[in-house]
């Protein structure tokens, strides 16, 4: 697992299997794995009061989004998803059930079964 670290001591990684899947999503969309990057967001609601978001984004970044790096992957930030999301790892899962994106959050006091909503 690498993590990066970012102004005002921001955290955020990526696991070496959820890396994988940007990038072969990056690769799937013909997309430039040095101008895309994967947005990781939280917003209001969701089961336990806020919800943890994945987008694409070729767009540059704002003035005020944390710029990071995990596994290679250029990850974008707003400072309102940083103070709820500092220190998470995102990781990819894969069974008989499903798969997709997990996000292992310390600063959530409790979460649902949906793996995307939290609360803090």
């Amino acid at each position: 697992m690498s993590e990066t670290m970012a102004e005002g001591a921001v955290t955020l990684s990526l696991t070496e299997e959820a890396a994988v899947q940007v990038r072969q999503f990056f690769a799937a969309e013909n997309l430039d794995e040095t101008s895309a990057a994967l947005r990781v967001s939280v917003m209001p609601g969701g089961c336990s009061g806020f919800e943890s978001t994945l987008e694409v984004d070729e767009d540059d970044p704002a003035d005020d989004d944390y710029v990071l790096e995990s596994q290679g992957v250029r990850l974008l930030m707003d400072p309102f998803s940083g103070q709820y999301l500092s220190g998470v790892t995102i990781g990819y899962h894969s069974s008989f059930q499903g798969q997709g994106f997990t996000f292992e959050n310390p600063n959530a006091t409790g979460s649902c079964g949906c793996g995307t909503s939290f609360s803090v």
